[in-house]
């Protein structure tokens, strides 16, 4: 089927429908966590192999890349999809539930994967009407932050020998129904910093406070003034978020504890905003817990950068959502303050980054990512797969017409 003297796909993916249900399931149901992927990656080198697509392994460990070349010369594009399972026990009751004890696809990449390993046949099928070639990434550990497989895949070379000229991914929203599509032309997701402080005081007895350095107290101090930094600190027309999502200290109910644990996040958009908190973020934690006779011992990790899209190639993946799904299928959307380590593709090629609705309208309950119950309606599935690989083909006629 052809549009505009190029292949056009719209009902293709159809055709593979219960190939991407199957897939899906099989690698919902044997999930592998960050750099562990090796059977989901044999998988995919597997079903590369049945559609005839010549693929390279190894990258970052598990990491594949497959090749559609097209019959003609032309330019490079790239398509990915991250691989990974999350650290959660699974309390679905379907009838794939993962097989791996606390082990779950909760952030649907397995739904990512099998979408591409689809795309990679619709554009196969029609790799002799390609003016270039479309690369297939399919990346181990993004959930790994703050290493990510993005940086080892192109540090082993991913992009060597054919250096992408575009470079796109999608991920499953659970927040928009199926068949709409979330993008934008600047930040779709944040910067994704992660920090651990260990306060330490001097243990004693709960009876005499006055003899030791409350290691608990120092802590809450530290909590209260490191919650005043968005919103005394930080512009109200900046976004910006600081959690501590875990805090462990003391071990009896009569006794003074001597160090308390606080682990959280700070997320941004702006590179700018990101080093104002961190750098109030030291002098709070120091400053509070020396104020109190306590020390403060701060880990930082400078997390996934904001992912940043390229404006000309996010308004392309709008403009191919339009022709194939109605001019009603892309609706306005808010970044995320999620982290996403596609971000270090983008920083080094221009592309973008999008969301897949998938949410079923009739649902009564939208399970959220990283939720031990997340599940999607596999009717997008097709459409992500036709949408992947008609903004691949038009990617590459548009840019033969430079």
């Amino acid at each position: 089927m052809s549009k505009h003297g190029r292949p056009f796909l719209k009902g293709e993916g159809g055709r593979y429908e219960k190939d991407l249900v199957s897939l899906r399931h099989h690698l919902h149901r044997y999930p592998e966590l960050s750099g562990e992927e090796h059977e989901t990656s044999k998988t995919i080198r597997g079903k590369l192999e049945e559609t005839g697509i010549p693929y390279e392994a190894g990258y970052a460990g598990t990491g594949v890349l497959g090749l559609v070349e097209g019959g003609r010369p032309g330019n490079t594009v790239a398509l990915r999809a991250d691989i990974d399972a999350l650290p959660i026990e699974e309390e679905n009751d379907h009838g794939f539930v993962s097989e791996n004890e606390g082990v779950m696809h909760a952030c649907g990449h397995d739904a990512h994967a099998a979408m591409l390993v689809g795309a990679g046949c619709l554009l196969n099928a029609v790799k002799d009407e390609l003016p270039g070639r479309v690369l297939l990434v399919f990346q181990p550990a993004e959930e790994a932050s703050p290493t990510g497989g993005a940086r080892p895949m192109m540090d082993d070379g991913v992009f060597r020998e054919r250096v992408p000229d575009a470079v796109f991914a999608q991920h499953v929203r659970p927040s928009l129904p199926v068949g709409q599509i979330g993008v934008r032309q600047k930040e779709m997701t944040g910067n994704s910093d992660r920090f651990e402080v260990v306060v330490e005081g001097t243990g004693g007895h709960a009876s005499s406070p006055h003899q030791a350095t409350d290691a608990i107290v120092a802590a809450n101090q530290v909590i209260n003034g490191l919650q005043s930094i968005v919103s005394r600190n930080v512009s109200p027309l900046r976004s910006a978020v600081l959690t501590i999502g875990r805090i462990e200290g003391g071990h009896r109910y009569n006794a003074i504890a001597k160090q308390v644990r606080l682990e959280g996040t700070i997320r941004t958009f702006r590179p700018e905003t990101k080093e104002e908190i961190k750098g109030r973020f030291y002098s709070i934690v120091e400053g509070i817990a020396a104020s109190v006779g306590a020390t403060a011992r701060i880990r930082y990790w400078d997390g996934y950068p904001a992912t940043i899209n390229t404006p000309e190639w996010a308004e392309h993946v709008r403009q191919t959502a339009q022709e194939l799904l109605g001019t009603e299928a892309t609706p306005d959307v808010a970044p995320s303050l999620g982290g996403e380590d596609f971000s270090r593709f983008v920083l080094e090629y221009p592309g973008a980054y999008y969301w897949l609705g998938t949410a079923n309208p009739n649902a009564e309950e939208r399970k959220r990512l990283h939720d031990s119950r997340f599940d999607l309606d596999e009717a997008a599935l097709p459409i992500g797969t036709e949408l992947m690989a008609q903004i691949a083909v038009d990617a590459l006629y548009q840019l033969a017409d430079r």
